[in-house]
């Protein structure tokens, strides 16, 4: 282990940019790193011959076209893909499941070949549970994936391995999908930071559909604020999807109301220093200039109930639609995916769409806080990554895995319902060195504020990645 940094993705486009290491140099250190850190569970593929062969086309356009491989916000840039997700071309996705083979998609999704036009040079698939259905990563094809800050522990999921691979410096930059905090939960259990992106923010096609009804977004987990807002803008817009295309919103000016909801209830308490970590952050802005407005659960507890019922409705049903579609023989799948498919036959249709109904009126609910506040800052995980095998997937009973997930992280599965963009970032360390991570959600298209905001609690310096960057000195 070495000494800790701030060191992310931009410094290591920088350095490329300079002339301080080649992409073909960046890749290699990359490579090198996935063996230092296989123990971790981090990669579910790698395709040495794939991630070079990209590398040395950027190394090319360097020397050809400089202006164009300059213009690239991460050029050369080592990078994962999640093994669930839009498809990138030539890396065989399986959802973590033995139903598929390891056979690699033809095309790019839209946001995969957004990714490549950043630079990114993608080599590999970060493992992911088995069809996203759980907040590890530790599929039962394999391998588990561990935190690095704490291998006995979970690296959170369904982006587990994405957040493994960008804490442990392997890549500083990784793809990420959320339907249900699955890329806010795994960067808050590793010291990260995670934007789940507006309802329709980033491209979804043209083979990934609509994105569980709208819940789920793709973008990445960044070891920086400024990182993710990079590849937002690199990624967002023009997405050709069922939802209006959001013009970016002028800078809100002076002081904003910031809404402090430092409690998550009775049934899913919040451990006191992750409180008093979203009361620190609310305190900073305060020092700011914002104004701070006390919240109380009563405000949210109906809407949390309501998204957490319609997450448990939307993916039971997506994922027997799934395999009814594609006519697979789910007994190869696992005990706990089988009760989800079996959920989902056996839903009646008004169940469901009484679960979508109470998702809009979530929904009403955030806008009408937003009423009140700009910014809300709130809790994103009750306690800190539990042990590997936290989240067992070898048994039936959805109801108690829902449960065991939402104790975990209360309020993440309200912004994939409500439509609203989160982002996650470490404000301190617990006693055990690990994050103290807090949440913030906005009003809907205000991805730019957050970011903004995100970043300025970020500059207070409370976190520091304890592994360096792969290519990047300590």
């Amino acid at each position: 282990m070495s000494s800790p940094s701030s060191a992310d993705a931009t410094d290591l486009a920088d350095a490329i940019k300079s002339g301080k290491l080649t992409c073909t140099e960046a890749m290699q250190a990359s490579l090198a790193a996935c063996a230092v850190h296989e123990d971790l569970g981090a990669i579910a593929y790698l395709d040495a011959g794939m991630g070079l062969a990209a590398a040395q086309v950027m190394d090319g356009e360097a020397l050809e076209r400089p202006e164009r491989f300059a213009a690239r916000s991460f050029a050369g840039v080592p990078t994962i893909a999640k093994d669930l997700g839009g498809p990138f071309a030539g890396l065989p996705v399986t959802a973590g499941s033995r139903l598929f083979e390891r056979k690699g998609s033809e095309a790019d999704s839209d946001l995969a070949r957004r990714f490549r036009e950043a630079g990114l040079c993608a080599f590999g698939l970060s493992t992911s549970p088995e069809f996203g259905l759980s907040l590890a990563s530790e599929p039962a094809m394999g391998p588990i994936c561990r935190n690095p800050l704490d291998p006995s522990r979970t690296a959170g999921g369904s982006s587990g391995g994405a957040a493994a691979a960008v804490a442990a410096g392997i890549v500083a930059i990784a793809h990420a999908t959320d339907a249900g905090g699955s890329i806010r939960v795994p960067a808050a259990c590793c010291g990260l930071v995670g934007l789940k992106p507006t309802r329709g923010a980033m491209p979804a096609g043209p083979a990934f559909g609509n994105h569980l009804g709208g819940i789920a977004s793709e973008l990445a987990i960044t070891r920086s604020v400024r990182d993710t807002a990079r590849i937002f803008a690199a990624l967002r817009g023009m997405t050709k999807g069922p939802f209006a295309d959001i013009a970016e919103p002028a800078a809100k000016p002076g002081s904003l109301r910031i809404g402090l909801l430092a409690d998550t209830g009775e049934r899913y308490p919040t451990a006191a220093d992750r409180l008093e970590a979203v009361e620190a952050a609310a305190g900073f802005l305060e020092k700011q200039g914002h104004r701070l407005v006390p919240l109380a659960w009563a405000d949210v507890d109906e809407a949390v109930a309501a998204g957490a019922r319609a997450f448990g409705h939307i993916v039971s049903v997506n994922i027997a639609g799934l395999m009814d579609d594609l006519k697979l023989d789910i007994l190869a799948t696992e005990a706990m995916t089988q009760a989800f498919i079996m959920r989902g036959r056996a839903m009646p249709a008004t169940a469901l769409w009484s679960a979508l109904n109470g998702a809009v009126r979530a929904s009403r609910t955030l806008w009408d806080l937003f009423e009140k506040v700009d910014v809300i800052v709130m809790p994103m995980l009750a306690k800190a990554a539990p042990p590997i095998g936290s989240f067992p997937t070898d048994h039936g009973d959805t109801d108690l895995h829902l449960e065991r997930m939402t104790a975990f992280a209360p309020l993440a599965s309200l912004a994939n319902v409500s439509g609203f963009p989160a982002i996650t970032l470490p404000f301190g360390a617990d006693a055990n060195g690990l994050p103290l991570p807090i949440q913030l959600v906005a009003p809907m298209g205000e991805d730019a504020l957050l970011l903004s905001l995100a970043a300025q609690l970020e500059a207070d310096g409370r976190w520091q990645h304890r592994h360096p960057i792969a290519g990047l000195a300590a």
